[in-house]
């Protein structure tokens, strides 16, 4: 039988301004991609999403990034190795201290937007991240996309690959970038055939028609889209029925 975790990213509002429903993608998921503050999410917001993953039962992972707050993380940045690797520690203790105050802790880390893809092909930005993630604890899992750098520098960390059910790939199994159109999938019934093909058969169409081959243990369906918590529900009912097994990898 497949296993199969399903991940959302949450906690990416600040201040009055929310985007997503967190609490009812909380009920669908698995687990949870807590925003750290450097793109999204504020420290009232992370103890929120920390309390409502707790009394689900849903893990926690720490969703990192470059320190973009207007750009949402998903500008490209050149950060030196020694400033991203404690930045990255900042992050992942700011929020293990609220999950543990609301009796769970970062179980994860899974980067975010323009890092997230840096990091899938520069083994130096990688290996900083990597970096912080042994000094913190080294028990804690990476989330990234198969085939990426972090593999090549993990050194004994765990690498958990993630496959994503509302992105378009490239013929090389890459993410096609947010700058180019149609690169998140909108059509409910598309995303989730996505979703079942790369969770039971690991294979994922690309850009041009290709089938790419795709294991991944983790599928991740996006909280700021439009629609959001029915697309996730759907993805989660589709996985159960074709015999999926939906547990957290962490």
């Amino acid at each position: 039988m497949p296993v199969m975790d399903i991940n959302a990213d949450l906690g990416e509002g600040f201040g009055i301004w929310e985007l997503g429903d967190d609490l009812a993608l909380l009920d669908v998921i698995t687990s949870a991609n807590v925003a750290c503050g450097f793109h999204a999410g504020d420290p009232l917001i992370m103890r929120r999403v920390c309390a409502g993953a707790v009394a689900r039962g849903v893990t926690i992972g720490a969703q990192v990034s470059y320190r973009d707050l207007a750009g949402f993380g998903r500008r490209e940045m050149d950060v030196a190795a020694p400033e991203l690797t404690a930045e990255i520690l900042y992050q992942l203790a700011a929020l293990d201290g609220i999950a543990r105050v609301e009796g769970g802790r970062v179980a994860y880390v899974k980067p975010h937007g323009a890092l997230y893809n840096r990091i899938a092909g520069d083994p130096a930005q990688a290996r900083a991240v990597t970096d912080a993630v042994r000094a913190y604890d080294p028990s804690l899992p990476l989330l990234t996309l198969p085939g990426s750098a972090v593999h090549e520098v993990a050194d004994g960390l765990t690498v958990v690959a993630e496959c994503f059910a509302d992105r378009a790939y490239t013929p090389e199994g890459r993410l096609v970038s947010r700058r180019e159109p149609g690169a998140v999938i909108h059509e409910a019934a598309v995303v989730v055939e996505r979703a079942v093909r790369m969770a039971v058969d690991g294979v994922v169409v690309a850009v041009g028609g290709a089938e790419v081959p795709l294991r991944a243990r983790s599928i991740c369906v996006h909280g700021d889209t439009p629609g959001a918590v029915e697309l996730a529900r759907s993805v989660r009912a589709a996985l159960a029925e074709a015999g999926v097994a939906l547990e957290p990898f962490a």
